[in-house]
């Protein structure tokens, strides 16, 4: 989109050129909301050690805007670190509907993406996609804090993306 410059003094025209940006609302939401995820902390297993970590002052992830909330009603990112037991999977479902929209999850973790070492146990969940809608995938056992927020960072861009273009991505 151009700017009619016509009836602005010509000093000022290419001041105004380099600093005004056109953009739609929809953008402009996709990247705050990007851009200040809040992670309902809920570590099951060895995972959690590692996304607290994450969060401390040596990886800092509130220099993306990601900043752990203790309840579900002020979280909008449920990061699931650790295994699923088939007793515990009703309460994260609980604490997934307790989240306002929109809100995403992030599987940490080969225990939470597809039941980890623990796949043949009668009280493991398969994975946490049969509880609850999994936005990205994260593997490891356990995943470092590096791979953390390479997971965050992806889901920060499928949000802008989203808000961007209206289409909806599937998993990462």
């Amino acid at each position: 989109m151009e700017l009619d410059l016509t009836s602005i003094a010509p000093e000022l025209q290419e001041e105004l050129n380099r600093n005004v940006m056109f953009t739609t609302l929809e953008t402009v939401k996709g990247w705050v909301r990007s851009n200040s995820l809040w992670p309902l902390t809920f570590g099951l297993a060895c995972c959690a050690i590692e996304m607290m970590g994450t969060g401390g002052a040596r990886y800092d992830l509130d220099r993306f805007g990601v900043i752990f909330r203790a309840s579900p009603r002020q979280s909008d990112v449920m990061i699931v670190a650790g295994t699923v037991t088939k007793k515990m999977a009703p309460l994260l479902r609980r604490l997934y509907d307790q989240m306002p929209e929109p809100k995403w999850v992030i599987a940490m973790g080969s225990c939470a993406t597809a039941g980890g070492p623990y796949v043949r146990s009668y009280s493991v969940v398969k994975g946490v996609d049969q509880i609850v809608p999994v936005d990205v995938y994260i593997p490891g056992c356990p995943p470092n804090p590096a791979a953390l927020i390479y997971g965050i960072n992806k889901l920060q861009e499928k949000i802008r993306y989203e808000a961007k273009t209206g289409k909806q991505v599937t998993n990462l």
